[in-house]
């Protein structure tokens, strides 16, 4: 029989265990998860690009836009260097084997055509003019004989003064020669600058040696690369303006004189050729410069810098093939004219939607998930 003193204990000890209950309960279906949580998949077909699923909203921050297209202004702008035009460079070479026993130019002398530039001793010279002048003596001889013995005579001072020409004599050297002499000079062949210097004093050379480089800079080519989208804006014979660092108050107009017929597949970029003329010479080879073509406007895609995401050697765009589906796709780009924006010259067309916000982490999903796929 329990005393009413015991039921006085008992009561408290009933209370305390209910609440323990109440409470152990709590916790355990607060250590129950109540969602599943988000994992992005990877769709991968054969033949076609994976797309990464994602699910709207599960990435704060994450945006999507539309490429757009903006207009081009009617000025075609690129960056070039400046170089000799190499129909205008002319190469002194060595055509017999001797010494080289004076030189009068160094490397940017200015020289005059037909002046006297290197002296150079060969006996194959001496054994020439020697043949020279014996067939110039028999043609003499040969006018007493006959009108046969005339004809062959000519003809072999002829053959003569055509060796004299193709050792590389003059023809006022060859008109002036008395006697054999193994030293001959070698003559500017265009009036130029002196670019290149190879020919040292007392040096022995071969047949086929370079010995100077001349090179005229009244006019000068300047290189410079068009984007392929903007070719159709371009033609030979166009005319244009360049502007250099060194002279940035003067404005020097040339034409377009050649459309390289290859495209760069990594810049995807052709190179044009400008003839500039250079009144003064103040055009150096090796200059920069900005080119600047008049053209009809055209058009271009663009899309905010933050749309790219440059991962090993190139950069890519998470473009949307349909509701929360991304295909990782590689672009080629180029620089703009508004802030924050960028030039797409591949990869992407007008009105696709690309991720735009957070496209770095997407970046690290797409690499995630396509690893654990794969």
């Amino acid at each position: 029989m329990i005393d009413s003193r015991s039921t006085g204990r008992l009561l408290p000890l009933a209370i305390v265990l209910a609440l323990a209950g109440c409470q152990g309960q709590a916790s355990s279906r607060a250590a129950t998860p109540d969602a599943t949580p988000w994992v992005p998949q990877m769709i991968q077909q054969q033949g076609e690009a994976d797309v990464l699923q994602i699910s709207a909203g599960r990435i704060p921050g994450m945006t999507i836009q539309e490429v757009e297209e903006s207009s081009l202004p009617g000025v075609l702008e690129t960056s070039g260097q400046i170089t000799f035009d190499d129909r205008r460079v002319s190469t002194i070479v060595s055509r017999v084997q001797g010494r080289i026993e004076q030189n009068l130019v160094s490397v940017w002398d200015n020289v005059r055509r037909g002046e006297k530039i290197l002296a150079l001793y060969s006996p194959d010279f001496m054994t020439a003019e020697a043949e020279y002048l014996e067939a110039r003596q028999t043609s003499r001889t040969g006018k007493q004989a006959g009108a046969g013995s005339l004809d062959f005579a000519a003809s072999l001072v002829t053959a003569a003064r055509r060796k004299l020409e193709l050792l590389g004599m003059e023809d006022s050297d060859i008109s002036a020669l008395t006697q054999p002499d193994p030293v001959v000079w070698m003559r500017a062949p265009i009036s130029g600058t002196v670019v290149e210097n190879k020919a040292l004093r007392g040096s022995a050379v071969n047949p086929g040696d370079e010995l100077f480089a001349l090179g005229t800079i009244d006019n000068v080519w300047i290189t410079g690369d068009i984007y392929e989208d903007d070719l159709a804006r371009v033609h030979v014979g166009q005319d244009l303006t360049a502007v250099t660092m060194a002279y940035p108050d003067e404005t020097f107009s040339g034409t377009i004189a050649r459309i390289s017929p290859n495209i760069d597949p990594n810049t995807h970029t052709a190179q044009i050729r400008c003839e500039i003329r250079n009144p003064g010479g103040k055009l150096k080879p090796q200059m920069l410069a900005t080119v600047r073509i008049v053209t009809r406007p055209g058009s271009a895609l663009v899309v905010p810098q933050d749309a790219l995401v440059f991962d090993t050697d190139a950069y890519f765009a998470f473009v949307e093939t349909s509701a929360g589906e991304f295909e990782r796709r590689k672009v080629s780009i180029a620089s703009w004219s508004r802030a924050g924006y960028v030039r797409v010259t591949g990869g992407l067309r007008a009105g696709e939607r690309v991720v735009t916000g957070e496209t770095i982490q997407v970046n690290a999903l797409w690499h995630q998930v396509h690893g654990e796929s794969s």
